[in-house]
């Protein structure tokens, strides 16, 4: 495996717990071109009230601003968690050239967990990618991550449980 995958997946984790500290679901995504980081991002839908803002739409959005151009060619996009339908469909109109990703997504992900998109054959632009980069750390950021969720969760039940025998 290339050092600098493991580098940028590293810088990309420390995004995703970004994302964790504002109870998000922590994915964290960055896009490299030459070298140099030119877009990055971390989930944001709650914060942003706005369910496109996954890590990697706004790593490119980031990019587009920063190269002044929607076409992001020449770039790799790193990201924690295999990207869903909507990403994947964004990498491709931003003609990424490479997708780097973390965790396998066997829900949504749409490179070769849940679906293949990238296999139809019908998008006017391919690119290649890498699945399993320091997939054992991203996996276990989001698995702690919904753990504690489901513990509030249940926390907060029996708070409200606990409250509602009080009244009665």
């Amino acid at each position: 495996m290339p050092e600098d995958d493991l580098k940028w997946m590293r810088l990309a984790l420390g995004l995703a717990e970004q994302a964790k500290d504002q109870n998000e679901v922590p994915v964290g995504a960055v896009l490299v071109r030459g070298g140099d980081v030119v877009g990055q991002g971390w989930n944001s839908p709650i914060a942003h009230t706005d369910p496109t803002a996954h890590a990697e739409i706004i790593a490119l959005r980031q990019a587009g601003e920063t190269l002044q151009n929607y076409r992001l060619c020449g770039t790799t996009l790193y990201v924690t968690l295999e990207p869903c339908t909507m990403c994947l469909g964004a990498l491709v109109h931003a003609r990424v050239d490479r997708l780097v990703f973390g965790a396998f997504d066997r829900k949504s992900g749409a490179v070769t967990s849940a679906l293949s998109l990238l296999d139809v054959g019908h998008f006017n632009h391919q690119f290649a990618w890498q699945g399993g980069v320091l997939a054992d750390e991203c996996s276990a950021l989001l698995s702690d991550f919904f753990k504690m969720r489901r513990a509030k969760l249940k926390q907060l039940k029996a708070l409200a449980s606990e409250d509602l025998d009080q009244k009665v």
